[in-house]
Protein backbone atom coordinates (compact mmCIF):
# COMPACT_ATOMS: atom_id res chain seq x y z
CA UNK A 1 0.00 0.00 0.00
CA UNK A 2 3.00 2.30 0.47
CA UNK A 3 3.33 2.58 -3.32
CA UNK A 4 -0.14 4.12 -3.78
CA UNK A 5 1.10 7.71 -3.99
CA UNK A 6 -2.00 8.86 -5.86
CA UNK A 7 -4.23 7.58 -3.07
CA UNK A 8 -2.14 9.39 -0.46
CA UNK A 9 -2.34 12.67 -2.37
CA UNK A 10 -6.09 12.28 -2.80
CA UNK A 11 -6.51 11.51 0.90
CA UNK A 12 -4.58 14.67 1.78
CA UNK A 13 -6.77 16.75 -0.52
CA UNK A 14 -9.90 15.26 1.02
CA UNK A 15 -8.61 16.10 4.48
CA UNK A 16 -7.97 19.69 3.43
CA UNK A 17 -11.54 20.06 2.18
CA UNK A 18 -12.87 18.28 5.26
CA UNK A 19 -10.90 20.56 7.56
CA UNK A 20 -12.47 23.59 5.89
CA UNK A 21 -15.95 22.19 6.33
CA UNK A 22 -15.31 21.30 9.95
CA UNK A 23 -13.98 24.78 10.58
CA UNK A 24 -17.34 26.19 9.56
CA UNK A 25 -19.04 23.93 12.05
CA UNK A 26 -16.69 24.82 14.87
CA UNK A 27 -17.93 28.39 14.67
CA UNK A 28 -21.26 27.20 16.04
CA UNK A 29 -20.03 26.99 19.61
CA UNK A 30 -23.31 25.78 21.03
CA UNK A 31 -23.74 22.94 18.52
CA UNK A 32 -22.81 19.39 19.46
CA UNK A 33 -20.95 18.08 16.43
CA UNK A 34 -19.67 14.55 15.94
CA UNK A 35 -17.22 13.77 13.16
CA UNK A 36 -17.13 10.22 11.82
CA UNK A 37 -14.14 9.27 9.69
CA UNK A 38 -15.81 7.00 7.14
CA UNK A 39 -13.97 4.66 4.81
CA UNK A 40 -15.64 5.39 1.47
CA UNK A 41 -17.76 7.93 -0.36
CA UNK A 42 -21.47 7.18 -0.79
CA UNK A 43 -22.46 6.13 -4.30
CA UNK A 44 -25.65 8.16 -3.92
CA UNK A 45 -28.38 8.96 -1.39
CA UNK A 46 -31.30 6.81 -2.57
CA UNK A 47 -30.61 3.62 -0.58
CA UNK A 48 -32.82 1.40 -2.73
CA UNK A 49 -30.36 1.77 -5.61
CA UNK A 50 -27.33 0.43 -3.74
CA UNK A 51 -26.04 -2.50 -1.74
CA UNK A 52 -23.01 -1.28 0.26
CA UNK A 53 -22.96 -0.33 3.93
CA UNK A 54 -20.69 2.64 3.18
CA UNK A 55 -23.51 4.12 1.08
CA UNK A 56 -26.29 3.12 3.48
CA UNK A 57 -24.41 4.59 6.45
CA UNK A 58 -24.62 7.99 4.74
CA UNK A 59 -28.17 7.62 3.42
CA UNK A 60 -30.71 5.16 4.78
CA UNK A 61 -29.44 5.12 8.37
CA UNK A 62 -29.39 8.88 9.13
CA UNK A 63 -31.90 10.24 6.59
CA UNK A 64 -34.66 7.66 6.18
CA UNK A 65 -37.02 5.44 8.17
CA UNK A 66 -38.75 2.17 7.32
CA UNK A 67 -42.10 0.55 8.12
CA UNK A 68 -40.31 -1.86 10.43
CA UNK A 69 -36.97 -1.17 12.09
CA UNK A 70 -34.19 -3.18 13.72
CA UNK A 71 -33.77 -2.37 17.39
CA UNK A 72 -30.39 -0.68 17.67
CA UNK A 73 -27.67 -3.24 18.32
CA UNK A 74 -29.86 -6.28 17.61
CA UNK A 75 -31.74 -8.05 14.83
CA UNK A 76 -35.03 -7.70 16.78
CA UNK A 77 -37.86 -6.10 14.83
CA UNK A 78 -39.67 -3.08 16.28
CA UNK A 79 -42.35 -0.74 14.86
CA UNK A 80 -41.11 2.09 12.68
CA UNK A 81 -43.28 4.14 10.36
CA UNK A 82 -45.83 1.37 10.80
CA UNK A 83 -46.99 1.45 14.41
CA UNK A 84 -48.62 -1.98 14.02
CA UNK A 85 -49.38 -4.67 11.45
CA UNK A 86 -51.50 -7.77 11.02
CA UNK A 87 -51.04 -10.93 8.93
CA UNK A 88 -53.72 -13.00 7.22
CA UNK A 89 -54.14 -16.67 8.14
CA UNK A 90 -52.61 -17.78 4.84
CA UNK A 91 -49.61 -15.47 5.48
CA UNK A 92 -50.08 -13.78 2.12
CA UNK A 93 -51.51 -10.41 3.17
CA UNK A 94 -49.80 -7.95 5.53
CA UNK A 95 -51.75 -4.88 6.61
CA UNK A 96 -49.70 -2.03 8.05
CA UNK A 97 -51.18 0.79 10.16
CA UNK A 98 -48.99 3.86 9.63
CA UNK A 99 -47.87 6.13 12.42
CA UNK A 100 -49.87 9.39 12.27
CA UNK A 101 -48.25 12.83 12.34
CA UNK A 102 -44.89 11.86 10.79
CA UNK A 103 -43.37 14.73 8.80
CA UNK A 104 -40.82 14.55 6.02
CA UNK A 105 -37.81 16.79 6.57
CA UNK A 106 -37.89 20.46 5.65
CA UNK A 107 -34.71 21.40 3.77
CA UNK A 108 -33.41 24.27 1.68
CA UNK A 109 -34.87 22.56 -1.38
CA UNK A 110 -38.16 21.09 -0.11
CA UNK A 111 -40.90 21.98 2.35
CA UNK A 112 -43.57 19.30 2.87
CA UNK A 113 -47.22 20.34 2.94
CA UNK A 114 -48.59 17.13 4.42
CA UNK A 115 -47.71 14.25 6.74
CA UNK A 116 -46.22 10.97 5.56
CA UNK A 117 -48.97 8.69 4.25
CA UNK A 118 -49.70 5.52 2.29
CA UNK A 119 -48.89 7.18 -1.05
CA UNK A 120 -45.25 7.51 0.05
CA UNK A 121 -45.04 3.86 1.07
CA UNK A 122 -46.60 2.61 -2.16
CA UNK A 123 -44.21 4.66 -4.32
CA UNK A 124 -41.18 3.51 -2.31
CA UNK A 125 -41.84 -0.14 -3.14
CA UNK A 126 -43.81 0.07 -6.38
CA UNK A 127 -40.88 1.71 -8.19
CA UNK A 128 -38.61 -1.21 -7.28
CA UNK A 129 -40.60 -3.93 -9.01
CA UNK A 130 -42.88 -2.28 -11.59
CA UNK A 131 -40.83 -1.54 -14.68
CA UNK A 132 -43.57 0.79 -15.96
CA UNK A 133 -43.32 3.01 -12.88
CA UNK A 134 -41.73 6.31 -14.02
CA UNK A 135 -39.44 6.18 -10.99
CA UNK A 136 -38.11 2.72 -11.85
CA UNK A 137 -35.39 4.12 -14.13
CA UNK A 138 -35.20 7.74 -13.02
CA UNK A 139 -31.40 7.75 -13.14
CA UNK A 140 -29.22 6.08 -15.75
CA UNK A 141 -28.44 2.50 -14.85
CA UNK A 142 -30.84 2.36 -11.88
CA UNK A 143 -30.52 -1.12 -10.44
CA UNK A 144 -32.55 -2.19 -7.42
CA UNK A 145 -29.91 -4.75 -6.56
CA UNK A 146 -31.04 -5.64 -3.06
CA UNK A 147 -34.67 -6.00 -4.12
CA UNK A 148 -33.59 -8.33 -6.93
CA UNK A 149 -30.99 -10.12 -4.84
CA UNK A 150 -33.55 -10.94 -2.17
CA UNK A 151 -35.83 -12.26 -4.95
CA UNK A 152 -38.54 -9.85 -3.87
CA UNK A 153 -39.97 -9.88 -7.41
CA UNK A 154 -41.04 -13.47 -6.85
CA UNK A 155 -42.43 -12.64 -3.40
CA UNK A 156 -44.33 -9.35 -3.73
CA UNK A 157 -47.53 -9.50 -5.78
CA UNK A 158 -48.93 -6.07 -4.97
CA UNK A 159 -48.74 -3.18 -2.56
CA UNK A 160 -51.68 -0.80 -2.32
CA UNK A 161 -53.19 2.05 -0.35
CA UNK A 162 -56.25 1.20 1.75
CA UNK A 163 -56.53 4.69 3.20
CA UNK A 164 -54.07 7.45 4.11
CA UNK A 165 -52.74 5.52 7.11
CA UNK A 166 -53.19 1.93 5.95
CA UNK A 167 -51.13 -0.07 3.44
CA UNK A 168 -51.78 -3.60 2.24
CA UNK A 169 -48.92 -5.80 1.03
CA UNK A 170 -49.94 -8.96 -0.86
CA UNK A 171 -47.42 -11.76 -1.42
CA UNK A 172 -47.34 -14.35 -4.18
CA UNK A 173 -46.20 -16.93 -1.68
CA UNK A 174 -45.50 -16.98 2.06
CA UNK A 175 -42.14 -15.52 2.99
CA UNK A 176 -40.86 -16.14 6.51
CA UNK A 177 -38.35 -13.28 6.32
CA UNK A 178 -40.54 -10.62 4.70
CA UNK A 179 -40.70 -8.34 7.76
CA UNK A 180 -36.93 -8.53 8.17
CA UNK A 181 -36.56 -7.69 4.49
CA UNK A 182 -38.79 -4.64 4.91
CA UNK A 183 -36.56 -3.46 7.77
CA UNK A 184 -33.55 -3.53 5.46
CA UNK A 185 -32.31 -0.45 3.65
CA UNK A 186 -34.35 -1.28 0.55
CA UNK A 187 -37.41 -0.51 2.69
CA UNK A 188 -36.51 3.16 3.19
CA UNK A 189 -39.55 5.37 2.59
CA UNK A 190 -39.25 8.31 0.19
CA UNK A 191 -41.64 11.24 -0.19
CA UNK A 192 -44.07 11.07 -3.11
CA UNK A 193 -44.77 14.77 -2.74
CA UNK A 194 -41.07 15.51 -3.16
CA UNK A 195 -40.81 13.08 -6.07
CA UNK A 196 -43.76 14.75 -7.78
CA UNK A 197 -42.11 18.16 -7.34
CA UNK A 198 -38.87 16.89 -8.90
CA UNK A 199 -40.71 15.26 -11.79
CA UNK A 200 -42.60 18.52 -12.51
CA UNK A 201 -39.30 20.43 -12.48
CA UNK A 202 -37.65 17.94 -14.81
CA UNK A 203 -34.97 17.08 -12.22
CA UNK A 204 -35.86 13.55 -11.02
CA UNK A 205 -32.18 12.71 -10.48
CA UNK A 206 -32.15 14.97 -7.42
CA UNK A 207 -33.98 12.24 -5.50
CA UNK A 208 -30.55 10.57 -5.41
CA UNK A 209 -28.47 13.67 -4.70
CA UNK A 210 -30.70 15.88 -2.54
CA UNK A 211 -32.49 13.36 -0.31
CA UNK A 212 -35.54 13.88 1.88
CA UNK A 213 -36.67 11.35 4.47
CA UNK A 214 -38.20 10.98 7.92
CA UNK A 215 -35.07 9.80 9.74
CA UNK A 216 -33.19 11.23 12.75
CA UNK A 217 -30.85 13.43 10.69
CA UNK A 218 -31.44 15.48 7.58
CA UNK A 219 -29.10 16.09 4.70
CA UNK A 220 -27.22 19.41 4.58
CA UNK A 221 -24.65 18.92 1.83
CA UNK A 222 -22.07 16.71 0.17
CA UNK A 223 -18.62 17.64 -1.09
CA UNK A 224 -17.64 14.87 -3.50
CA UNK A 225 -15.30 12.28 -1.97
CA UNK A 226 -14.66 14.56 1.02
CA UNK A 227 -17.48 15.43 3.42
CA UNK A 228 -21.16 14.65 3.99
CA UNK A 229 -22.93 16.97 6.44
CA UNK A 230 -26.15 16.32 8.37
CA UNK A 231 -28.07 18.09 11.10
CA UNK A 232 -30.59 16.77 13.61
CA UNK A 233 -34.11 16.48 12.22
CA UNK A 234 -36.24 18.74 14.46
CA UNK A 235 -39.45 16.95 13.43
CA UNK A 236 -38.15 13.39 13.88
CA UNK A 237 -40.95 11.05 14.99
CA UNK A 238 -38.66 9.11 17.36
CA UNK A 239 -36.45 10.17 20.26
CA UNK A 240 -34.69 13.42 19.39
CA UNK A 241 -31.00 12.93 18.50
CA UNK A 242 -28.55 14.23 21.10
CA UNK A 243 -26.21 15.54 18.40
CA UNK A 244 -26.89 18.79 16.59
CA UNK A 245 -24.53 18.12 13.70
CA UNK A 246 -23.15 14.92 12.19
CA UNK A 247 -20.25 14.99 9.72
CA UNK A 248 -18.87 12.12 7.65
CA UNK A 249 -15.24 12.94 6.84
CA UNK A 250 -14.43 10.52 4.01
CA UNK A 251 -10.95 9.13 4.54
CA UNK A 252 -10.17 6.11 2.36
CA UNK A 253 -6.80 5.21 3.87
CA UNK A 254 -7.09 3.23 7.13
CA UNK A 255 -3.85 4.58 8.62
CA UNK A 256 -4.92 8.16 7.91
CA UNK A 257 -8.30 7.55 9.56
CA UNK A 258 -6.61 6.35 12.73
CA UNK A 259 -4.14 9.26 12.71
CA UNK A 260 -7.05 11.67 12.46
CA UNK A 261 -8.83 9.93 15.31
CA UNK A 262 -5.78 10.08 17.58
CA UNK A 263 -5.22 13.74 16.64
CA UNK A 264 -8.79 14.56 17.69
CA UNK A 265 -9.89 15.48 14.17
CA UNK A 266 -12.65 12.89 14.26
CA UNK A 267 -14.46 11.18 17.10
CA UNK A 268 -15.23 7.76 15.58
CA UNK A 269 -13.19 6.03 12.87
CA UNK A 270 -14.21 3.02 10.78
CA UNK A 271 -12.27 -0.18 10.27
CA UNK A 272 -8.73 0.12 11.58
CA UNK A 273 -6.06 -2.15 10.17
CA UNK A 274 -5.87 -5.13 12.56
CA UNK A 275 -2.18 -4.42 13.17
CA UNK A 276 -3.12 -0.97 14.52
CA UNK A 277 -5.70 -2.23 17.03
CA UNK A 278 -3.27 -2.90 19.94
CA UNK A 279 -1.88 0.66 19.68
CA UNK A 280 -5.38 2.13 19.60
CA UNK A 281 -6.34 0.12 22.68
CA UNK A 282 -3.29 1.52 24.47
CA UNK A 283 -4.27 5.14 23.73
CA UNK A 284 -5.75 6.58 26.97
CA UNK A 285 -8.02 8.92 25.02
CA UNK A 286 -9.73 6.16 23.07
CA UNK A 287 -12.12 3.26 23.53
CA UNK A 288 -12.05 0.31 21.12
CA UNK A 289 -15.28 -1.65 20.79
CA UNK A 290 -15.15 -5.15 19.33
CA UNK A 291 -17.81 -7.56 18.11
CA UNK A 292 -17.77 -10.73 15.98
CA UNK A 293 -19.26 -9.68 12.66
CA UNK A 294 -22.16 -11.42 10.92
CA UNK A 295 -19.97 -11.28 7.84
CA UNK A 296 -18.02 -13.23 5.26
CA UNK A 297 -15.30 -12.38 2.75
CA UNK A 298 -14.92 -14.34 -0.44
CA UNK A 299 -13.13 -14.79 -3.74
CA UNK A 300 -15.88 -15.24 -6.36
CA UNK A 301 -15.07 -16.98 -9.62
CA UNK A 302 -17.04 -15.96 -12.71
CA UNK A 303 -18.69 -19.31 -13.33
CA UNK A 304 -19.95 -18.16 -16.76
CA UNK A 305 -16.46 -17.95 -18.27
CA UNK A 306 -13.98 -20.80 -18.95
CA UNK A 307 -12.21 -22.40 -17.21
CA UNK A 308 -14.10 -21.22 -14.10
CA UNK A 309 -17.25 -22.89 -15.41
CA UNK A 310 -15.67 -26.20 -14.34
CA UNK A 311 -16.23 -27.29 -10.73
CA UNK A 312 -12.89 -29.13 -10.62
CA UNK A 313 -11.01 -25.95 -11.57
CA UNK A 314 -12.73 -23.93 -8.86
CA UNK A 315 -12.10 -26.68 -6.28
CA UNK A 316 -8.45 -26.87 -7.29
CA UNK A 317 -7.96 -23.13 -6.90
CA UNK A 318 -9.68 -23.25 -3.50
CA UNK A 319 -7.19 -25.89 -2.36
CA UNK A 320 -4.31 -23.67 -3.49
CA UNK A 321 -5.22 -20.84 -1.07
CA UNK A 322 -3.55 -20.81 2.35
CA UNK A 323 -6.40 -19.19 4.26
CA UNK A 324 -4.72 -19.54 7.65
CA UNK A 325 -1.74 -17.56 6.39
CA UNK A 326 -4.12 -14.85 5.14
CA UNK A 327 -5.85 -14.69 8.51
CA UNK A 328 -2.52 -14.26 10.32
CA UNK A 329 -0.95 -11.80 7.90
CA UNK A 330 -3.94 -9.55 7.21
CA UNK A 331 -6.30 -10.02 10.16
CA UNK A 332 -3.74 -10.59 12.92
CA UNK A 333 -6.02 -13.51 13.84
CA UNK A 334 -8.93 -11.10 14.59
CA UNK A 335 -11.45 -13.48 13.07
CA UNK A 336 -11.60 -17.02 11.75
CA UNK A 337 -11.17 -18.93 8.53
CA UNK A 338 -14.48 -19.29 6.67
CA UNK A 339 -15.72 -22.59 5.29
CA UNK A 340 -19.35 -21.57 4.70
CA UNK A 341 -20.94 -18.52 3.05
CA UNK A 342 -22.73 -17.59 6.30
CA UNK A 343 -21.01 -16.91 9.65
CA UNK A 344 -20.97 -19.36 12.59
CA UNK A 345 -23.01 -17.01 14.80
CA UNK A 346 -25.97 -17.18 12.40
CA UNK A 347 -28.70 -19.75 12.92
CA UNK A 348 -28.73 -22.39 10.19
CA UNK A 349 -24.93 -22.56 10.05
CA UNK A 350 -23.73 -26.06 9.09
CA UNK A 351 -20.66 -26.86 11.15
CA UNK A 352 -20.53 -30.36 9.65
CA UNK A 353 -19.33 -28.96 6.33
CA UNK A 354 -15.72 -29.98 5.63
CA UNK A 355 -13.57 -27.20 4.23
CA UNK A 356 -11.31 -27.58 1.19
CA UNK A 357 -7.86 -28.52 2.53
CA UNK A 358 -4.84 -26.40 1.74
CA UNK A 359 -3.01 -28.77 -0.59
CA UNK A 360 -1.02 -27.17 -3.45
CA UNK A 361 0.20 -30.54 -4.77
CA UNK A 362 -3.33 -31.94 -5.07
CA UNK A 363 -4.51 -28.60 -6.52
CA UNK A 364 -1.83 -28.72 -9.25
CA UNK A 365 -2.77 -32.29 -10.15
CA UNK A 366 -6.47 -31.44 -10.30
CA UNK A 367 -5.76 -28.55 -12.67
CA UNK A 368 -3.60 -30.83 -14.85
CA UNK A 369 -6.32 -33.50 -14.89
CA UNK A 370 -8.84 -30.84 -15.95
CA UNK A 371 -6.60 -29.95 -18.90
CA UNK A 372 -5.84 -26.48 -17.54
CA UNK A 373 -2.31 -25.44 -18.49
CA UNK A 374 -0.64 -22.03 -18.23
CA UNK A 375 -3.76 -20.38 -16.82
CA UNK A 376 -3.60 -16.61 -16.61
CA UNK A 377 -6.28 -14.79 -14.63
CA UNK A 378 -7.10 -11.60 -12.80
CA UNK A 379 -7.80 -11.29 -9.09
CA UNK A 380 -9.76 -8.13 -8.26
CA UNK A 381 -8.88 -6.31 -5.03
CA UNK A 382 -11.25 -3.81 -3.37
CA UNK A 383 -9.78 -0.31 -2.97
CA UNK A 384 -11.48 0.26 0.41
CA UNK A 385 -11.47 -1.30 3.86
CA UNK A 386 -14.57 -3.24 4.77
CA UNK A 387 -15.46 -4.91 8.09
CA UNK A 388 -14.90 -8.32 6.50
CA UNK A 389 -11.77 -7.30 4.57
CA UNK A 390 -9.35 -4.65 5.91
CA UNK A 391 -6.78 -4.96 3.12
CA UNK A 392 -7.95 -6.66 -0.06
CA UNK A 393 -4.81 -5.69 -1.96
CA UNK A 394 -2.63 -7.64 0.47
CA UNK A 395 -4.98 -10.64 0.34
CA UNK A 396 -4.90 -10.55 -3.47
CA UNK A 397 -1.10 -10.54 -3.39
CA UNK A 398 -1.06 -13.57 -1.07
CA UNK A 399 -3.49 -15.40 -3.34
CA UNK A 400 -1.32 -14.41 -6.30
CA UNK A 401 1.64 -16.07 -4.61
CA UNK A 402 -0.40 -19.16 -3.71
CA UNK A 403 -1.70 -19.58 -7.27
CA UNK A 404 1.78 -19.14 -8.71
CA UNK A 405 2.82 -22.28 -6.80
CA UNK A 406 0.29 -24.31 -8.80
CA UNK A 407 1.24 -22.77 -12.14
CA UNK A 408 -1.42 -20.05 -12.33
CA UNK A 409 -0.30 -16.54 -13.25
CA UNK A 410 -2.31 -13.78 -11.56
CA UNK A 411 -2.66 -10.09 -12.35
CA UNK A 412 -4.02 -8.07 -9.41
CA UNK A 413 -6.40 -5.32 -10.54
CA UNK A 414 -8.43 -2.64 -8.77
CA UNK A 415 -10.54 0.42 -9.49
CA UNK A 416 -12.16 3.27 -7.61
CA UNK A 417 -14.89 1.85 -5.35
CA UNK A 418 -17.96 2.85 -7.40
CA UNK A 419 -16.28 1.74 -10.62
CA UNK A 420 -15.16 -1.50 -8.96
CA UNK A 421 -18.73 -2.34 -8.02
CA UNK A 422 -20.03 -1.39 -11.47
CA UNK A 423 -17.46 -3.51 -13.34
CA UNK A 424 -17.89 -6.39 -10.90
CA UNK A 425 -21.46 -6.93 -12.16
CA UNK A 426 -20.32 -7.55 -15.75
CA UNK A 427 -21.24 -11.14 -16.68
CA UNK A 428 -18.07 -11.30 -18.81
CA UNK A 429 -15.82 -10.13 -15.97
CA UNK A 430 -12.40 -11.72 -16.17
CA UNK A 431 -11.11 -13.83 -13.30
CA UNK A 432 -12.14 -13.76 -9.66
CA UNK A 433 -13.18 -10.91 -7.39
CA UNK A 434 -12.61 -10.24 -3.70
CA UNK A 435 -15.73 -8.99 -1.97
CA UNK A 436 -17.92 -9.93 0.94
CA UNK A 437 -20.86 -8.85 2.97
CA UNK A 438 -22.45 -8.44 6.35
CA UNK A 439 -25.95 -9.71 7.01
CA UNK A 440 -28.60 -7.02 6.63
CA UNK A 441 -31.21 -8.72 8.81
CA UNK A 442 -29.73 -11.74 10.64
CA UNK A 443 -31.68 -14.24 8.54
CA UNK A 444 -29.70 -16.83 6.50
CA UNK A 445 -31.92 -16.11 3.50
CA UNK A 446 -30.50 -12.60 3.37
CA UNK A 447 -26.93 -13.68 2.64
CA UNK A 448 -27.64 -16.90 0.74
CA UNK A 449 -30.31 -15.50 -1.55
CA UNK A 450 -28.51 -12.21 -2.05
CA UNK A 451 -25.23 -13.88 -2.97
CA UNK A 452 -26.55 -16.80 -5.03
CA UNK A 453 -30.09 -16.28 -6.34
CA UNK A 454 -30.55 -16.80 -10.06
CA UNK A 455 -32.26 -13.39 -10.16
CA UNK A 456 -29.02 -11.86 -8.85
CA UNK A 457 -26.85 -13.03 -11.77
CA UNK A 458 -25.33 -9.93 -13.32
CA UNK A 459 -25.94 -8.09 -10.04
CA UNK A 460 -25.31 -9.12 -6.45
CA UNK A 461 -24.49 -12.70 -7.48
CA UNK A 462 -20.83 -11.97 -8.23
CA UNK A 463 -20.11 -15.62 -9.10
CA UNK A 464 -22.92 -15.53 -11.70
CA UNK A 465 -23.79 -18.96 -10.32
CA UNK A 466 -27.34 -20.13 -10.93
CA UNK A 467 -27.77 -23.70 -9.70
CA UNK A 468 -31.34 -24.99 -9.67
CA UNK A 469 -31.03 -27.46 -6.74
CA UNK A 470 -29.68 -24.62 -4.59
CA UNK A 471 -32.35 -22.22 -5.87
CA UNK A 472 -35.10 -24.74 -5.06
CA UNK A 473 -33.85 -25.06 -1.47
CA UNK A 474 -33.85 -21.29 -1.07
CA UNK A 475 -37.41 -21.03 -2.35
CA UNK A 476 -38.57 -23.82 -0.05
CA UNK A 477 -36.82 -22.34 2.99
CA UNK A 478 -38.30 -18.92 2.30
CA UNK A 479 -41.85 -20.27 2.33
CA UNK A 480 -41.36 -22.50 5.39
CA UNK A 481 -42.56 -20.98 8.66
CA UNK A 482 -40.89 -23.30 11.18
CA UNK A 483 -37.35 -22.02 11.89
CA UNK A 484 -35.97 -25.48 12.73
CA UNK A 485 -37.14 -26.78 9.35
CA UNK A 486 -35.74 -23.73 7.61
CA UNK A 487 -32.39 -24.30 9.34
CA UNK A 488 -32.21 -27.86 7.94
CA UNK A 489 -32.80 -26.56 4.43
CA UNK A 490 -30.07 -23.96 4.79
CA UNK A 491 -27.71 -26.64 6.09
CA UNK A 492 -28.38 -28.65 2.92
CA UNK A 493 -27.80 -25.55 0.82
CA UNK A 494 -24.36 -25.07 2.37
CA UNK A 495 -23.40 -28.63 1.40
CA UNK A 496 -24.38 -27.91 -2.21
CA UNK A 497 -22.41 -24.66 -2.12
CA UNK A 498 -19.31 -26.46 -0.91
CA UNK A 499 -19.66 -29.14 -3.57
CA UNK A 500 -20.12 -26.60 -6.37
CA UNK A 501 -17.50 -24.10 -5.11
CA UNK A 502 -18.58 -20.87 -6.82
CA UNK A 503 -16.43 -19.07 -4.22
CA UNK A 504 -13.39 -19.55 -2.12
CA UNK A 505 -14.68 -18.57 1.32
CA UNK A 506 -11.96 -16.56 3.05
CA UNK A 507 -12.85 -15.27 6.51
CA UNK A 508 -15.36 -14.14 9.11
CA UNK A 509 -13.83 -11.15 10.86
CA UNK A 510 -14.02 -9.57 14.28
CA UNK A 511 -15.04 -5.93 13.83
CA UNK A 512 -13.13 -3.29 15.81
CA UNK A 513 -14.38 0.27 16.19
CA UNK A 514 -12.21 2.89 17.93
CA UNK A 515 -13.66 6.14 19.21
CA UNK A 516 -12.93 9.05 21.49
CA UNK A 517 -13.78 8.63 25.17
CA UNK A 518 -15.89 11.76 24.75
CA UNK A 519 -18.39 9.66 22.76
CA UNK A 520 -21.22 7.94 24.61
CA UNK A 521 -24.31 6.01 23.57
CA UNK A 522 -22.77 4.32 20.55
CA UNK A 523 -24.06 0.76 20.00
CA UNK A 524 -22.22 -1.60 17.67
CA UNK A 525 -24.56 -2.98 15.04
CA UNK A 526 -24.32 -6.73 14.35
CA UNK A 527 -25.51 -5.91 10.83
CA UNK A 528 -22.40 -3.83 10.14
CA UNK A 529 -23.97 -0.38 9.94
CA UNK A 530 -23.08 2.82 11.78
CA UNK A 531 -26.02 4.52 13.50
CA UNK A 532 -25.75 7.80 15.39
CA UNK A 533 -29.28 8.59 16.57
CA UNK A 534 -28.47 7.51 20.16
CA UNK A 535 -24.95 8.95 20.27
CA UNK A 536 -23.84 11.88 22.41
CA UNK A 537 -20.53 13.67 22.79
CA UNK A 538 -19.12 15.52 25.77
CA UNK A 539 -18.63 19.25 25.26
Amino acid sequence: MKSLKRGSIRAALCLTVAAGALGLLSGQASAKTLVYCSEAAPEGFDPALYSTNSTWDASSKPIYSRLVEFENGTTNLVPGLAESWSVSDDMLTYTFKLRPGVRFQTTDYFTPTRDMNADDVVLSFDRQYRTDNPWHQYVTGANYEMYAGMDMQATVKDISKVDDLTVKLVLSQPNASILSNLAMDLGSIVSKEYADKLAAAGTPEKLNSEPVGTGPFQFVGYQQDAVVRFKANPTYWGAKPKLDELVFAITADASTRMQRLQAGECHVAAYPAPADVPGLKADPNLVVMEKPGLNVAYLAYNTLTPPFDKIEVRKALNMAIDKKAILQAVFQDLGEVAKNPIPPAMWGYNDAVVDDPYDPVAAKKMLDDAGVKDLKMKVWAMPVSRPYMPNARRVAELIQSDFQKVGVEVEVVSYEWAEYLKRARDKQRDGAIILGGTSDNGDPDNLLSYFFSCAGVGGANMANWCHQPFEDLMQKARTTVDQAERAKLYEQAQLIFKEQAPWATLDHSTVSLPMSKKVSGYVMDPLGSHRFETVDIAE
